[in-house]
């Protein structure tokens, strides 16, 4: 498989890619910094994963289209997509700013439409493929404070649901996966013992599950959470 992973340079999208070029995948790292990218791309090449890289920044279309050509030269066809590019700005909606607001739709909703609309001519030429959408469980259980982050995570879920629809039709695969809270560096949310929450990796399982799954059945939806989370 051929695939181009967004938001790739660490945390879960790393995790994928890692996972993808384990299985004998070829995959094209992206993020908005060319040190990260690279750096990237140098670890996974120390572990015998075939693995490119490129500057994109998901809330620019022409810089997505131009990532999408690339992973099609590098690759010849692409065949897997995984919009896992995404921010999180946390505050009570009385205090919320325009800026935030913004950056946190932009990217996590109107990012991965773009991303989607770039790689469907790419996925059409392959003759089929995945589209995997990494949401939240935040976007069906909202939370105090993350109004913004919430509501972008819904989007994507409705906007995954939405794509399936028009593209099953053409094997091409569309399904979100909902991981509950994750032990990466995403927000500074985070404090104390994190030992009880998902590890990147975990997602990364559920997402080469999915890739694995019989073409005459699709999981449209996954939720991933701790099997055990910490007791309020």
């Amino acid at each position: 498989m051929n695939a181009l992973i967004t938001g790739s340079t660490r945390g879960i999208g790393l995790a994928i890619a890692r996972a993808i070029g384990k299985a004998g995948g070829n995959v094209m790292i992206t993020g908005r910094s060319a040190g990260g990218v690279d750096e990237a791309v140098a670890l996974l090449q120390g572990t015998g994963v075939t693995a490119v890289g490129t500057v994109m920044d998901v809330t620019d279309a022409a810089s997505v289209a131009a990532a999408i050509k690339a992973a099609e030269r590098a690759f010849t066809t692409l065949d897997v997509v995984v919009n896992n590019a995404g921010v999180g700005r946390f505050s009570e909606v009385a205090t919320l700013s325009d800026e935030d607001w913004r950056d946190v739709m932009e990217t996590n909703v109107t990012g991965a439409f773009h991303v989607i609309r770039a790689a469907i001519p790419a996925l059409r030429r392959a003759g089929g493929g995945w589209i995997i959408n990494i949401a939240s469980l935040a976007g069906v259980n909202p939370f105090a404070g993350g109004g913004a982050y919430c509501a972008s995570k819904a989007a994507l879920i409705a906007l995954s649901d939405a794509a399936m629809l028009e593209l099953r039709h053409e094997d091409i695969r569309v399904s979100v996966v909902l991981p509950g809270s994750v032990s990466t560096r995403f927000s500074s949310r985070s404090t104390g013992d994190d030992s009880w929450k998902l590890a990147p990796d975990d997602v990364a399982e559920a997402v080469m599950g999915l890739l694995r799954h019989p073409a005459r059945s699709l999981p449209s939806r996954i939720e991933i959470r701790p099997s055990r989370p910490k007791k309020n």
